[in-house]
């Protein structure tokens, strides 16, 4: 091929294959290597050189002690099972939240709506660690937050069950409420997607039918929204059930998150291929099934 015609060929073909590769080289750079370091790490010795593990020489090449650790140890599953617990409940709240949210926000007129949805995106604008601090300082026991929800709590229980203040801090509880203000914009923003482009005129078809306005909602307007259901509760259960920083300052250090756990065996007791493998058996947890979720629906997808 020629000078000319190779030219020719790569301003046709070379560009678009070059803009298409890009992706992939970001998730073979930024992905697949680092979590294939992170799985060699997971089946290395621990060790008390440095780095902290080793393969091979007097040492296994694939040591599978921290798997199996992992499944017979109380901590850890019990870590794994509180994180998929306050993720879920996270995820169910803030979809209980954010659907009327994002239902509203397709009602409204324009204006109030580029309003309205900026007031969703504002805590973005300010620092994650600040917000989590501010609702540190909520949850005291001598803030006027702790102090309302109290005297709420003592006006409709019976005098027996009186308190002074209501134990918010290092509980699942602070956990969950902070989780759900942190990720309750991931919640809306899907749901407003798949809300917005549904057919109005199908509501006013089943009205006209007879449908009453909750019968239209659960045969019409639900149904059509599951795929921003779906988008919101991955985008909230995912980050959650890995969360770090929620946990380690509002929470329970004797109910720990899987995320401080992996935190803990990197820093303090120095335990990388322990760390690797809970971080490993995490992703896949996570990873699995939201892949089988993308298989079937691209399959239901293709039968239409």
């Amino acid at each position: 091929m020629s000078t000319e015609g190779f030219s020719r060929w790569f301003d046709r073909k070379g560009w678009v294959g070059l803009v298409i590769g890009l992706p992939y080289v970001w998730l073979v750079v930024l992905f697949l290597l680092p979590f294939l370091i992170v799985l060699a790490m997971s089946v290395a010795t621990n060790t008390p050189t440095a780095p902290p593990f080793s393969f091979g020489g007097e040492h296994p090449w694939i040591n599978l002690g921290a798997y199996e650790r992992i499944a017979t140890d109380g901590l850890y599953v019990r870590a794994f099972l509180t994180s998929i617990f306050n993720a879920f409940v996270s995820a169910m709240l803030c979809l209980l939240i954010g659907y009327p949210m994002a239902l509203g926000l397709t009602r409204v007129s324009k204006s109030w709506r580029n309003i309205l949805l900026m007031l969703v995106i504002l805590p973005f604008w300010t620092s994650f660690l600040l917000r989590v601090y501010a609702w540190m300082g909520l949850m005291g026991k001598n803030s006027w937050f702790n102090g309302l929800l109290t005297d709420a709590w003592n006006f409709l229980v019976p005098i027996d069950w009186a308190v002074k203040s209501i134990p918010m801090m290092n509980s699942n509880f602070a956990v969950v409420l902070v989780m759900v203000y942190t990720y309750l914009p991931f919640m809306i923003l899907p749901l407003y997607a798949s809300l917005e482009r549904l057919d109005p005129n199908l509501d006013e078809a089943a009205m006209d039918l007879g449908s009453r306005p909750a019968q239209v909602f659960r045969d019409v307007t639900l149904p059509q929204s599951l795929p921003g259901i779906i988008a919101g509760g991955m985008l909230v259960f995912i980050p959650a059930a890995g969360e770090l920083v929620i946990p380690t300052l509002v929470g329970n250090a004797s109910q720990p998150m899987i995320g401080r756990l992996i935190s803990d065996e990197f820093s303090q007791a120095r335990d990388w291929p322990m760390a690797a493998a809970i971080a490993v058996a995490l992703l896949v947890l996570m990873v699995v099934p939201t892949m089988i979720y993308s298989h079937y629906q691209a399959k239901a997808e293709g039968s239409k």
